[in-house]
């Protein structure tokens, strides 16, 4: 019964060849070698510069070698072919790096084998070879040949691999030099873009992801770039948002949460992404409540509302000053009653139907905070300032976060 080869182990048996055929088909290998050559260059155009140009020799060192082998394990089947095997894993190795498909390197080894089997019909019509020694060659050959392809596809994978690491690392190395701001010439950006087969765009979008954000790098646009490492996990989108770009992250992301800023120029990338995570922080707060993709463009006044909590700790201690004699309860009423004022400019009546109330009471309390505040309410800075933090106020309350001071510090 015949056995293919699977490798180059001493134990793999070609097959009931007999071995006089050897002797016969040593003296058929000159040609044999030149008619696959020729036939390679003519079917697969891509390789005729392989064959023909410098690292020629190399390729035709590997078709002569396997040919060789193949007829020398036909006398010694028990003798292993380490050589060999890495030379065709090299083959898959350089066709990757070359940036072949390994279709095309699987096509030439078809060929070879097509060629070969033509080859040995002839050799048995010459010879009187029985059909059971010409099956047993054909079967042989073409296990022979399924053993070099699967070599060559190891080593074509393993370059992919490889190739794919590296290019992620200088894309990542990329990605982080972009965002630090550095004063790094262009021509060093554009060095490393290239290692990194990466093209430089004019505007940039940055997108900020939580820690429960692992998106699958099949699913991201190829020009995205991704650095997943703590306490950096984004990713960068050449040019603008558009609905493919969010309809791409949205897969990608799945239920997991993730924030896109504001598209800016290259050089500017890191206040987009600064702004990306700030508005991803008021999300996991409650203060934005959106679905799992945030995007900034549709919250700016909110984020800058609340973009230095410090600072607007001090306007709302300023601002509402006047009202830091009044008991909670009241102050809190006569703030409502402000805050509805300062957004309707309405009536009594009016203010009264939103606050549920009756219009009196609102008279009564425009009274008070009149008094209260005196010239500070007709003054466009004061007026605006003070919207600013009754905004911010409702704001962090629609959130659970802990209310701004009221009080100036020195009445503590």
């Amino acid at each position: 019964m015949h056995h293919a080869i699977r490798g180059s182990d001493p134990a793999d048996q070609l097959g009931p060849i007999p071995k006089e055929l050897a002797t016969i088909m040593w003296s058929e290998l000159p040609s044999l070698l030149e008619e696959i050559r020729s036939e390679i260059i003519h079917s697969v155009p891509e390789y005729a510069d392989a064959l023909r140009g410098p690292l020629g020799h190399v390729a035709r060192t590997g078709i002569e070698q396997s040919l060789a082998i193949f007829v020398d394990q036909i006398t010694r089947p028990t003798a292993p072919s380490p050589l060999r095997d890495e030379m065709f894993r090299h083959f898959g190795r350089f066709a990757a790096s070359e940036g072949r498909s390994l279709d095309t390197l699987q096509a030439a080894f078809r060929i070879g084998a097509r060629v070969a089997l033509r080859r040995g019909k002839k050799m048995g019509r010459r010879y009187n070879l029985s059909p059971a020694v010409m099956l047993a060659f054909a079967d042989t050959l073409f296990a022979y040949m399924d053993q070099l392809e699967a070599l060559s596809r190891q080593g074509y994978l393993e370059a992919s691999a490889a190739a794919v690491d590296d290019r992620d690392k200088h894309r990542r190395r990329l990605l982080r030099m972009i965002l630090s701001g550095s004063t790094a010439p262009r021509g060093t950006l554009e060095e490393l873009a290239e290692q990194a087969a990466w093209r430089l765009p004019d505007e940039v979008t940055l997108v900020a992801l939580d820690t429960a954000a692992d998106p699958p790098r099949s699913a991201l646009d190829p020009d995205t770039l991704v650095d997943l490492a703590p306490g950096r996990r984004c990713l960068l989108l050449p040019g603008e948002l558009g609905d493919g770009r969010r309809e791409m992250l949205e897969g990608a992301l799945g239920t997991a949460r993730a924030a896109a800023g504001l598209t800016v120029p290259l050089s500017d990338a890191g206040d987009s992404l600064r702004w990306a995570r700030q508005a991803l922080d008021l999300a996991e707060l409650g203060v934005i409540d959106t679905g799992p993709l945030v995007l900034c463009e549709e919250h700016l006044t909110t984020m800058w509302l609340l973009s230095d909590p410090a600072l607007l700790e001090q306007l709302a201690r300023h601002e509402l000053a006047p009202l830091s004699g009044q008991t909670p309860v009241r102050r809190e009423r006569l703030i409502e009653t402000l805050r509805a004022w300062l957004a309707t400019r309405g009536t009594a009546a009016q203010i009264g139907a939103e606050l549920q109330v009756h219009p009196q009471t609102v008279r009564y309390r425009m009274r008070t905070i009149d008094a209260a505040f005196g010239a500070q309410l007709t003054d466009p800075e004061h007026r605006f300032a003070t919207e600013i933090v009754l905004r911010a106020m409702r704001l962090r309350e629609a959130a659970g976060l802990p209310p701004l001071p009221q009080e100036p510090r020195s009445a503590e």
